[in-house]
């Protein structure tokens, strides 16, 4: 029998945010907004453990108060994924750590386990995240909607802000994907991810999953049919309040 791999999932949460300031402990219907993404990646089965890792003490006094856990790491760390790697380093026993978003208060605890599966199946893979179908027009213009296309076995081959693959004849393309920002590494590619350099597609597109592809390495990218909604702006705020109140009527 298989022996079961220790899993930890890492939440970046930074204070700072340009357009919502203080975004993790934005109230979400009576709950800060981390708590709400802790207690969404906690029912995930595959994962062991969970954990914060912020850039200052008042979103870690937040996760304190509703029992979770929380580490502090530095304010300048470049990216979501170089802080995950940054506390990943002190956790030898970690064999994949997840990477799940801090803005993410409605991520369906089987879309975690579902990017996790792929790790736990197949030990050649360094890192996963999932995509899903786009099904209108809208989403595949929107910049704010990362899309990606991939391999004949399910690898990513590029992610960019721009509608991909081009519709040259008008059409739409029947296999468009928009890309969920879990990520899954193997605990031992992360010291490796961290010692990358930045890359000029990453800093073009600000997207800094293509740091891995850029410097050849591979994403197992697994389609999911959930969906999520991050939190950039107010009115996704409202949106995530207005649905929370109706699960909770």
């Amino acid at each position: 029998m298989t022996k079961k791999q220790n899993i930890v999932a890492i939440i970046p949460a930074r204070y700072g945010s340009t357009r919502l300031p203080g975004k993790p402990l934005i109230n979400l219907a009576g709950k800060p907004m981390i708590q709400r993404v802790v207690e969404q990646v906690r029912k995930a089965t595959l994962v062991d453990r969970v954990i914060v890792a912020t850039d200052d003490g008042r979103i870690i006094d937040a996760v304190k108060r509703f029992g979770g856990e929380a580490v502090m790491t530095p304010s300048d760390v470049r990216s979501g994924s170089d802080r995950v790697a940054l506390v990943a380093r002190d956790l030898p026993e970690a064999e994949i750590v997840v990477n799940v978003q801090g803005d993410e208060p409605l991520i369906e605890p089987a879309m975690v386990d579902e990017a996790i599966r792929p790790l736990v199946d197949d030990r050649s893979i360094d890192v996963g995240t999932l995509v899903k179908r786009i099904d209108n027009a809208e989403d595949l213009a929107n910049p704010g909607i990362v899309k990606v296309v991939m391999d004949r076995r399910g690898f990513a081959l590029y992610f960019s802000r721009s509608p991909i693959p081009f519709r040259r004849n008008g059409s739409t393309p029947e296999a468009c994907y928009k890309h969920i920002g879990v990520y899954v590494f193997r605990r031992e590619f992360l010291p490796t991810f961290a010692s990358l350099s930045e890359t000029p597609l990453e800093n073009a597109e600000k997207l800094e999953q293509l740091r891995i592809l850029e410097h050849g390495y591979r994403i197992k990218a697994t389609v999911t049919l959930f969906d999520s909604i991050p939190v950039d702006t107010e009115d996704d705020v409202k949106t995530i309040v207005a649905k929370l109140e109706r699960i909770h009527a």
